[in-house]
């Protein structure tokens, strides 16, 4: 008897898209970022400060996704950036064929940096390749301080962590050191950013890590 694990042929499959993905974004000489969180957290703020402090200098465009609104579309919209809205549908996470077939409605050569906002969720996504060259997962102290350890995975496969709403951390009684030393041990090599796109708090040095990405 043979038994087919559908899990490693769809994974498998996704991870040649996602190559194909990398090689196109790399041909264009173009930065792709996954920016990853549940919802509330801060990657559609992230996004808008990213255009509002950088975007003289950098042309940036987004792919927005969620499982059936295009709310987050609009929003990001507003900032005057080319964006494509992706609806999932039951699907709670972005892959690689739907940021493959969402470029197609995109000038990719116009573009420096893409942001693309994953649906709002801190387990599924940790499994697909999107085929960027970076990885953020935003957290924020409102969800409490045992949330990154909740949710391993997804720290272990990114590159940056953005701990969000550090302004209320008292407030919600989140330890944000706690959840900083959290992430280093479960990812060592993970970029930590404590933020509050509220004050303006830490800001500048996520604006810088985008630079540097960026060779700026």
């Amino acid at each position: 008897m043979h038994i087919i694990d559908d899990r490693v042929d769809i994974l498998g499959g996704n991870r040649k898209i996602a190559e194909e993905n990398r090689e196109m974004f790399d041909s264009f000489g173009v930065k792709a970022v996954n920016i990853m969180g549940a919802i509330g957290s801060g990657k559609t703020i992230l996004i808008e400060e990213v255009v509002a402090r950088i975007g003289k200098d950098v042309k940036i465009a987004s792919l927005a996704g969620d499982v059936i609104s295009d709310m987050d579309a609009r929003r990001i919209s507003k900032t005057g950036i080319p964006v494509v809205g992706i609806n999932t549908g039951k699907e709670c996470h972005l892959d690689a064929h739907m940021v493959q077939h969402a470029l197609e409605k995109m000038d990719i050569s116009k573009v420096d940096l893409l942001l693309i906002e994953n649906v709002g969720n801190l387990v599924c996504p940790a499994d697909f390749d999107l085929g960027t060259h970076s990885s953020i997962v935003v957290v924020s102290a409102s969800e409490g301080d045992d949330i990154v350890e909740k949710h391993p995975m997804i720290f272990m496969i990114s590159d940056v962590c953005i701990i969000n709403k550090i302004d209320i951390a008292s407030a919600v009684g989140a330890d944000v050191e706690k959840m900083e030393r959290d992430a280093v041990r479960i990812n060592p090599k993970i970029k930590v950013f404590k933020t509050s796109f509220k004050t303006g708090a830490g800001v500048q040095a996520v604006m810088d890590w985008f630079k540097n990405l960026l060779g700026r």
